[in-house]
């Protein structure tokens, strides 16, 4: 493996079951994570965007999801061949993950404080109650969450969807990961939550170097905040670039409809929009 790539997924294949029989949903998937750069996996609805993040973390559904080839080479360990204490140990510690849904992801009858002394309790032994404690003042004070102390004894339904997403990437940088696997982390969000929270998560990569997978749809978003990108079609990466090389020369047909979707000023839009002079009339 090169030295400057930290993660590298190899021909992976994966394969749902259910009572109907079963159907492969990966063929083949192939791409390389840099250290400190952001990969950005891109692709319509379905097209196993999520299924491959699961598969890296280990958290495909039992028994019905199963991965049937390839492999997934962290700094040259097959995270395959991890028996699950040792997935276990991994997972949340040098390779962290953060939900699209952060209510969901989140335990509603636990409080934010609790929640990120799990996650320090687990991979932190060595701290004691008190530093566990600070630690998590510490990362609430780094996602910019205000009145942090506070926070710490609330629950997340007290919490805005905004900050909800703030103590996901604080739990999730709270054991300082090599990388963070971003699944559609915004889009639950309006546009200003967005984009403070892609401008926070650039300023936490440049401060801890590590490397970032993030999952979406939205081309915007791709432009913003990643260095590479992999199209994925039908359980099948089509195109990879960098972020550059893909939006001004893409090479498969696919991007190219992708790119096409982006609304664009330039260009005339479909109808005409009949603008009608404000009238009295309207406000009686």
């Amino acid at each position: 493996m090169q030295d400057d790539v930290i993660l590298s997924v190899r021909d992976l294949a994966v394969r749902f079951y259910n009572d109907e029989g079963n159907r492969e949903v990966l063929h083949g998937v192939s791409f390389d994570v840099k250290a400190g750069r952001t990969l950005g996996i891109v692709g319509e609805s379905g097209s196993g965007k999520s299924v491959t993040a699961m598969s890296i973390m280990g958290l495909l559904p039992k028994p019905y999801g199963e991965v049937t080839a390839g492999q997934i080479l962290y700094r040259d360990t097959d995270l395959l061949q991890l028996i699950p204490e040792q997935m276990y140990a991994m997972r949340g510690d040098r390779i962290s993950i953060i939900f699209q849904d952060p209510m969901t992801a989140l335990n509603p009858v636990q409080s934010v404080g609790k929640q990120l002394n799990e996650v320090l309790e687990l991979h932190r032994p060595e701290l004691n109650k008190v530093e566990r404690r600070a630690t998590s003042l510490e990362m609430l004070t780094k996602v910019r969450i205000p009145l942090p102390e506070k926070r710490l004894d609330e629950y997340p339904h007290n919490l805005s969807g905004g900050m909800r997403q703030r103590v996901m990437i604080a739990m999730a940088l709270a054991c300082k990961p090599d990388i963070l696997i971003c699944d559609e982390p915004t889009t639950a969000l309006d546009v200003t939550v967005q984009a403070s929270i892609l401008e926070l998560m650039q300023e936490l990569q440049r401060e801890t170097g590590m490397s970032m997978i993030f999952i979406t749809h939205d081309l915007g978003v791709v432009a913003e905040i990643c260095d590479d990108v992999a199209v994925m079609f039908a359980g099948r990466i089509v195109e990879q670039a960098d972020v550059f090389e893909l939006f001004d020369h893409p090479k498969h047909p696919y991007t190219e409809r992708l790119l096409g979707l982006i609304p664009s000023l330039e260009n005339p839009p479909k109808h005409k929009i009949d603008i009608k002079p404000i009238t009295e009339d309207m406000f009686h």
